[in-house]
């Protein structure tokens, strides 16, 4: 077991990192676009999450050197109870111990994710997907130098190299002590991880994030959001559904204007019976496809009788991710922000803002869709656990 280090030691190597990643930011590229090159497979969103480039160095870098300007999140008093008989009772948070993290094609999570389980005083073991192993391999080692600089163990941040199968026995008895898992990825990969752990797991789920339309929107801001939840389809919390109000006042002019905004980013629509009828779309075939998420240039509007009828709708279709109503009604935005239930839910704001960084939490391990034991984006001070210190001189029952 590795001994907690000191918050002084924590932050100066995610500040040594910080420098690194600037140092080695071509090498980085470089490396990165080797994995990009050897990728064959025809998913454009785990394509483009596999890709770093500039922009993706500036973020990891901002990512480390905000982590280590936050307070520690490990010893942080939640309740204190003095007993009748002196005793005196803390309740404290305390690290999990050991964080397994499985993700896909995504090497800026081998920075934000281990940053965030080192800071919050946990040793973390990275299962990166096949298909970013160079880019994985060289942030790994970067991590290495920063903790070999200030005398910590390299044990602290491990990078996995397993196939499949050689997972599936590791989940199922691990040749170390872990202390929790967070997928982060397709339903596929969830569904291996729940199949065969031995240990709690974090669902990082499925985004699939509705918009409704209210008959009191605003149809500038309306168009604003639908646009920006499609702006990143690789992204969990992108824009999959759009829900009209059937009372929205010039509904077929709105819905026109939008399907048009939609086209020309080359964002295929599709319609239910109504909004297919009305506009020369492709109807779905089947209400299955109201549960999936896309992860692509596709989008699926459709009409609602109601505020109520949307909850309805959200709540048994959506992934449990993020919702928005478009309305200039305060009570009505209440009661679906109240009733909706997913992790996130906003009035009048994208969903693009489900992020551990935009949300002020500085980053994310990921972003929840359990309700235990946080929910959206899993930041510092979530990746704890608590410990009850007990401080007597001789109490017995």
């Amino acid at each position: 077991m590795n001994t907690l280090l000191s918050i002084e030691t924590r932050n100066a190597v995610l500040l040594k990192m910080a420098v690194l990643l600037e140092r080695e930011r071509h090498a980085i590229i470089a490396i990165n676009m080797k994995d990009l090159g050897a990728y064959k497979g025809d998913d454009i969103s785990m394509f483009d999450r596999l890709k770093v480039d500039d922009a993706k160095v500036d973020e990891m870098i901002k990512s480390v050197t905000h982590l280590a300007s936050q307070e520690d999140p490990v010893g942080v008093e939640r309740f204190s109870f003095k007993h009748e008989n002196g005793m005196q009772v803390y309740n404290k948070t305390a690290s999990f111990g050991t964080v397994l993290i499985i993700y896909e094609s995504r090497p800026d999570v081998t920075v934000e994710a281990a940053g965030i389980a080192f800071k919050s005083g946990n040793k973390i073991l990275l299962k990166g997907g096949k298909e970013s192993l160079k880019s994985n391999l060289k942030i790994v080692a970067l991590w290495h130098e920063a903790l070999n600089e200030f005398g910590a163990s390299t044990d602290w941040v491990e990078y996995l190299q397993f196939n499949r199968t050689e997972t599936q026995a590791f989940l199922e008895k691990p040749t170390q002590k872990v202390d929790l898992i967070v997928p982060r990825g397709g339903e596929r990969l969830i569904a291996f991880v729940k199949e065969h752990a031995t240990c709690p797991v974090i669902i990082s789920g499925r985004g699939n994030n509705f918009v409704y339309v209210h008959e009191e929107a605003d149809l500038n801001i309306a168009l604003d959001v639908i646009m920006n939840g499609k702006s990143k389809i690789s992204a969990c919390n992108a824009v999959d559904k759009v829900l009209i109000d059937q009372n929205l006042p010039n509904k077929n002019e709105f819905v026109k204007a939008l399907i048009s905004k939609l086209k020309d980013f080359k964002i295929e629509v599709l319609g239910d019976d109504v909004i297919a009828e009305t506009n020369a779309l492709e109807r779905i075939k089947s209400d299955a496809i109201w549960y999936e998420e896309f992860l692509d240039y596709k989008i699926l509007i459709g009409e609602i009788g109601s505020n109520q009828d949307t909850i309805a709708m959200i709540n048994k279709y959506s992934g449990g991710h993020s919702s928005v109503i478009v309305t200039s009604n305060e009570v009505e935005a209440k009661l679906f922000m109240e009733n909706v239930d997913t992790a996130a839910v906003y009035h009048n704001a994208s969903t693009r803002f489900t992020d551990g960084g935009q949300l002020g939490l500085g980053g994310e391990l990921a972003i929840s869709t359990d309700k235990l034991h946080q929910r959206g984006p899993i930041g510092l001070q979530h990746l704890v656990t608590n410990k009850w210190y007990v401080h007597g001189n001789g109490q017995i029952r």
